[in-house]
C-alpha cells in the first residue's frame, strides 16, 4: 500500500520540483517505508511506499525491463500477480513486486490492461513512446484517486488534500456537494466536495496527453444481468470454493497480517477461513464501547475468537476518545464522510499498526449479499411499506438547513433509472446504487483514510471481482428470506461455525455519539452554531436546539453538523487541530 501523485504539464515544460516535493510530503503518511520519483519531459511522478510484498526489490517507480521506457507507480495490491506472471514468463520481470504485473499487461493490452487484474489499486503509467499518462482505479474504488485538470497542467494524487497542499487547486467548497454531504453523510459521483477536484471513477482508466484527458475506459464492478438460476446446494458449493480461494490470495503478504473482527457475519466468515488457512493464530481486533447504552460486540467476538484460537485484542473507544480524537480524524477525512464508524476504525487502526502492516476487513459483504434492511424494503410494494434506497435525507423535515431542496438525491435517481433499464431487478438496483457511491465514497474512504493515517493496509476480500459476479447474480431468495438478508452467507456460516449463531438477528452497529454529544449539548450547540461554515448553511437557533434534543434522528443530525464544522476547520480553513479537543478547536 502506498501513495501516488503526479503532474503533466500542458506546454511540455519540466514539472516544478517544489510541487513534486509538496505532493510527496502530503502523502508521506501513506508510505513511511520510502519514496520514489520519476521525471521525464513534461511528466513528474512520485510514490511513497508501505512495503508489503517484495520488501527488497519492490521499490517504485517500476520500469519496463525490455527498455520501452514505460514506467509505473502504484498504490495497492494485485492479488493474482503470481498467476499472471506465468502468462509472461519470469524473464519479463526484474522484481518480485505484484505491481510489476500491470506494467506488463499495459504493454501487451493497452488501455484495457487492468481488465484482468484481481486486486485493489490506483495506478499511474507513463508511456513516453505515445507521450501518454495513464491513470487507473480498481472497479470498486477500494483505493482512492483524485485529479485536477487546469489550464496549464493535469495533476493527480491518492488524496485530495495533496493537490491542495501542493497549491495546485484552492480548497473551495461546492455548494451542491455540501448539501449532498449533509443529507447523505457522503458525496456522490465524479465531483468531490471541492470545486475543481474530481474523482477517478471506480474501474476507470483515463488517458492524458499534453495535460488533457483524451480517452476514458470503464471496467464495471458488477455484471449487468438478471439473477441466474441455481440450487441452494450448488450455490453453497460454489460459495465455499470462491471464499476459500479469495481469502487465500488476499493473505499474500511478506509482512504480518490480521483481522478486524466485529462479530458480524462477514468478519466471522473471514475469521473462520483465516483460522483454517494459517498455521499461527489469527490476530484479531474488536472495538467496543463501555459505559454506554449501545450494544457492545466484544462478548460475541471474544467467544468466536476463543472457538478459533485467535489472538484477540479488544479496543475500547470511550467518551474521552471522542472528545480528544475527532478533530484529528475529521482532518484526515479530506474527502468527507460523516460516518461515525470512523471513530472506532481510527482507534482500531492505531492499535493494529503497532504489530501489523495488513488487516483484512468485511466491507462489501452487506452490499453484495444483501445484508441491509433497506434492501428488504425496496423488494416490498409501496402499500406494504416499500421504499426506494435513501428516500429520505438526514435533515428532511427538520427545518434546520437553509436549503431544503431534494437535489441531493439526483444521482441516486439517475442510478435507479440506469439500473432498471439495464434489466436489473429491484434488489439488484439497490445493490448497484450502494456499490456505485455509498461503498467507495463512505465505507471505503473511511477505511482508507483511518488506516493509511497509521501506515496500515486494509484488504476487503468480499470486494473481489470473482466474489462480486457470483453474489450479484444470485437469485433473490438466496440473498433475502423473510426478515433476514445475506441468507446464503448465513447458511454457509451455520455449517462452518454454528457457534456464531448466524440466523439470530444481529443488532445494528452503533457508536454512542448521541450520548456523548448530549452530555455537553448546550455548550457544543452554541459553538457549532457560531461557526461560519455552519451559519451559511443552517439556522443558528435551530442548531442550538438540535444539540440539546434527544432522539435518534436528532442525534445523527447533530453529529453530522459537528463533523462538518470540524472537517471545514481543518480542510477548508486549513487550521491544524494540533491534538486539541473538540471544544478547543471550535473555540478557535
Amino acid at each position: 500500500m502506498c501513495g501516488i501523485a503526479g503532474i503533466m504539464m500542458r506546454d511540455g515544460s519540466t514539472p516544478n520540483i517544489d510541487i513534486l516535493d509538496k505532493l510527496a510530503n502530503a502523502i508521506s503518511h501513506r508510505g513511511p517505508d520510502g519514496q520514489g520519483r520519476h521525471i521525464s519531459g513534461a511528466i513528474g511522478l512520485v510514490q511513497t511506499r508501505l512495503a508489503i510484498i517484495d520488501l527488497n526489490t519492490g521499490d517504485q517507480p517500476l520500469y519496463d525491463k525490455d527498455g520501452s521506457g514505460s514506467v509505473l507507480v502504484g498504490n495497492g495490491e494485485i492479488y493474482n500477480y503470481l498467476e499472471l506472471r506465468k502468462e509472461f514468463g519470469e524473464e519479463k520481470f526484474s522484481t518480485n513486486s505484484d505491481c510489476e504485473i500491470p506494467l506488463q499487461t499495459y504493454l501487451r493490452d493497452g488501455v484495457t490492461y487492468a481488465d484482468n487484474l484481481r486486486g485493489m489499486y490506483a495506478l499511474a503509467i507513463h508511456d513516453p513512446n505515445e507521450n501518454k499518462l495513464i491513470i487507473t482505479r480498481d472497479p470498486f474504488g477500494i483505493k482512492p484517486l483524485y485529479y485536477v485538470e487546469q489550464e496549464n497542467y493535469f495533476a493527480f494524487a491518492s488524496e485530495a488534500q495533496a493537490l491542495i497542499n501542493a497549491n495546485l487547486v484552492d480548497p473551495i467548497v461546492s455548494d451542491r456537494k455540501q448539501h449532498e454531504l449533509l443529507q447523505l453523510q457522503f458525496t456522490c459521483g465524479q465531483n468531490t466536495i471541492y470545486e475543481n477536484i474530481k474523482r477517478v471513477w471506480p474501474g476507470e482508466t483515463i488517458v492524458i496527453q499534453s495535460g488533457r484527458i483524451v480517452e476514458r475506459h470503464l471496467r464495471p464492478a458488477l455484471p449487468q444481468r438478471k439473477p441466474r438460476t441455481i440450487t441452494d446446494k450448488e450455490a453453497l458449493s460454489q460459495l465455499d470454493e470462491i471464499l476459500y480461494t479469495t481469502v487465500d490470495i488476499h493473505q499474500r503478504s511478506d509482512v504480518p497480517y490480521g483481522l478486524f473482527l466485529s462479530g458480524g457475519i462477514d468478519s466471522t466468515i473471514l475469521l473462520s477461513l483465516m483460522a483454517e488457512l494459517n498455521d499461527k493464530p489469527v490476530i484479531a481486533y474488536t472495538a467496543g464501547f463501555s459505559d454506554t447504552q449501545v450494544h457492545d460486540e466484544r462478548d460475541h467476538a471474544r467467544m468466536l475468537a476463543s472457538v478459533t484460537g485467535a489472538d484477540h485484542h479488544e479496543i475500547n473507544f470511550g467518551e474521552k476518545d471522542f472528545w480528544q480524537t475527532l478533530p484529528q480524524i475529521a482532518a484526515a477525512m479530506d474527502d468527507p464522510a460523516a460516518d461515525y464508524a470512523i471513530l472506532p476504525t481510527w482507534k482500531l487502526a492505531k492499535a493494529a499498526a503497532q504489530d501489523l502492516k495488513v488487516v483484512l476487513s468485511g466491507e462489501g459483504g452487506d452490499e453484495l449479499f444483501a445484508g441491509y434492511g433497506r434492501y428488504r424494503s425496496v423488494m416490498r410494494p409501496w402499500w406494504l411499506g416499500g421504499r426506494n434506497v435513501r428516500h429520505r435525507g438526514i435533515f428532511d423535515n427538520m427545518n434546520i438547513l437553509l436549503d431544503n431542496s431534494t437535489s441531493w438525491r439526483d444521482r441516486i435517481t439517475s442510478h435507479e433509472a440506469v439500473s432498471t433499464n439495464s434489466g436489473c431487478n429491484k434488489l439488484q438496483t439497490a445493490q448497484a446504487i450502494d456499490c456505485a457511491d455509498w461503498l467507495p465514497n463512505d465505507l471505503l474512504t473511511k477505511l482508507d483514510r483511518c488506516l493509511m493515517a497509521h501506515g496500515l493496509e486494509g484488504r476487503t476480500p468480499f470486494l473481489d471481482p470473482v466474489v462480486a459476479e457470483f453474489a450479484y447474480l444470485l437469485p433473490d431468495k438466496l440473498k433475502v428470506k423473510g426478515r433476514l438478508g445475506k441468507w446464503l452467507l448465513r447458511s454457509w456460516l451455520e455449517k462452518r461455525m454454528p457457534e456464531a449463531k448466524p440466523f439470530e438477528k444481529k443488532r445494528g452497529f452503533t457508536v454512542p455519539v448521541g450520548e456523548w454529544i448530549i452530555n455537553k449539548g448546550r455548550v457544543l450547540g452554541e459553538l457549532v452554531a457560531k461557526q461560519d461554515s455552519i451559519k451559511e448553511i443552517a439556522d443558528a437557533k435551530s442548531v442550538e436546539k438540535l444539540f440539546i434534543t434527544e432522539g435518534k434522528r436528532e442525534s445523527f443530525a447533530a453529529w453530522s453538523l459537528l463533523f462538518y464544522a470540524l472537517w471545514h476547520k481543518a480542510n477548508i480553513e486549513q487550521i491544524n487541530p494540533n491534538n486539541r479537543n473538540i471544544l478547543d478547536v471550535l473555540e478557535g
